[in-house]
């Protein structure tokens, strides 16, 4: 079964988490320990003196491989398929040679044909009210100075790198999946999903409608991308019997897969679908036409939900999550704390469990995800729900209603750490949000 190179290297920084925790005081081996017989309280302390600084030093481990897990990923698709990709001025990993320019003029156009560039035939994007028109650079010129020369060239113009976004998070290491009861009945949602390719025949999918888009038609099914699927559709390991999924793949195997253009064509057929709600498990810089087309989208009613990242508190803000109105979601691990990789600052809108969580993986398989890519999906799917019982709200009612059944974690009020707070998670919760 094909991956992509980024996953294959957070599968390996997961793998090497997997070592830490197998270590003899590991995190995932240590259980709670029983109230002490006031006999035996020295003992116990003692031992606690012991193995508290160990279990902090193999979680700080784990937490500084998975917050480098996405850089890693990134540099090593970089070294393995330089003929397809470069970096920008920040070294951001882009598709090489490729300048994406929005509705430039014909007189832009010739200029870039008469400074060697090859102009291919324009995207419109018409659901989005986009022109992009893909530029490429003559043989020998680097991508920067390709976006160099056309900004140079038309001033007015907006020329920007095909950038790549990059799939956050890691499978945890696990011995296996516990049992989940199925979701209750109720009434179902649509929802759309931007990600990698989904395995359709998944048990844990069973029920929902799932239509895909992306790769010529061609299935790709990969880790990150069921996983979501099954958190969007029901709980990991049981779908919500009527739902709809709308699954874009845009990654589809290949070293240039997630890049911003093909995120924007996505946008744009769920807008076509009439898709309401659209959870993007992605992350990366800020983009041009990437921008425009999440602002797009957002004029024609859709709610777009994004993961935060897990580049570190101090990372800078990742997008789309960072862009106006998308409703960022950090992650929280199962007793409400943060996780130490979860990103940082105003993009922070709600939190939701990112460590844990149980979710489908290709071939019939669940494993254990971490990360806040995996958060995103709950938050994307109460959304959902929401608007399937009132399609009237929009995408700053519709967060002003979940952030009111939040639970307050941190300081008091909003803050950049948990947001506007942690979601309803117990079925009993989740119905008060409808």
């Amino acid at each position: 079964m094909r991956r992509t190179q980024g996953g294959a290297i957070l599968a390996q920084a997961a793998a090497l988490a997997a070592c830490l925790v197998l270590a003899p005081a590991a995190h995932a081996q240590l259980q709670p320990l029983q109230p002490p017989q006031q006999a035996t309280a020295p003992i116990t302390r003692g031992l606690t003196q012991t193995v508290d600084p160990l279990l902090r030093d193999t979680t700080t481990t784990i937490d500084r491989t998975l917050t480098r897990a996405r850089m890693l990923a990134q540099r090593q698709l970089l070294r393995q398929h330089r003929d397809a990709l470069d970096t920008d001025a920040n070294d951001n990993v882009v598709v090489r040679g490729q300048v994406l320019a929005l509705a430039p003029t014909p007189e832009a156009l010739e200029l870039a044909r008469r400074a060697g560039f090859t102009v291919e035939p324009p995207h419109h994007l018409d659901t989005l009210g986009l022109d992009v028109v893909s530029l490429h650079a003559p043989p020998g010129v680097s991508t920067r100075e390709a976006v160099d020369t056309l900004r140079r060239l038309d001033p007015s113009g907006s020329y920007d790198y095909d950038h790549l976004y990059a799939q956050g998070g890691a499978a945890e290491p696990t011995r296996g999946v516990a049992a989940t009861p199925a979701p209750q009945a109720g009434t179902p949602w649509r929802v759309g999903l931007v990600d990698s390719g989904v395995d359709a025949n998944h048990p844990a999918l069973a029920g929902a409608q799932i239509q895909q888009w992306g790769c010529d038609d061609q299935p790709h099914p990969d880790l990150h991308g069921t996983a979501v699927a099954s958190l969007l559709v029901g709980n990991g390991r049981h779908a919500h019997p009527g739902v709809h999924l709308f699954a874009a793949d845009v990654y589809c195997g290949t070293p240039t897969g997630g890049n911003a253009l093909d995120v924007a064509k996505a946008l744009a057929w769920l807008v076509q679908q009439r898709v309401r709600v659209v959870n993007l498990s992605l992350v990366g810089p800020d983009n041009a036409l990437l921008k425009r087309a999440v602002a797009a989208a957002l004029g024609r009613g859709m709610v777009v939900v994004a993961a935060v990242g897990n580049d570190g508190p101090a990372a800078p803000p990742l997008f789309p999550a960072a862009y106006p109105r998308v409703i960022g979601v950090t992650a929280v691990d199962p007793r409400d704390r943060v996780l130490p990789e979860a990103g940082r600052g105003a993009q922070v809108d709600l939190a939701a469990v990112g460590a844990q969580v149980q979710a489908a993986a290709p071939g019939g398989g669940y494993r254990r995800m971490r990360g806040t890519s995996f958060a995103a999906p709950h938050v994307a799917a109460l959304a959902a729900q929401a608007l399937a019982a009132r399609p009237e709200q929009d995408a700053d009612a519709l967060l002003d209603a979940l952030s009111a059944h939040a639970r307050d974690l941190g300081a008091p009020g909003p803050d950049p750490i948990y947001g506007r707070g942690l979601v309803p998670d117990t079925p009993d919760e989740q119905a008060a949000t409808r």
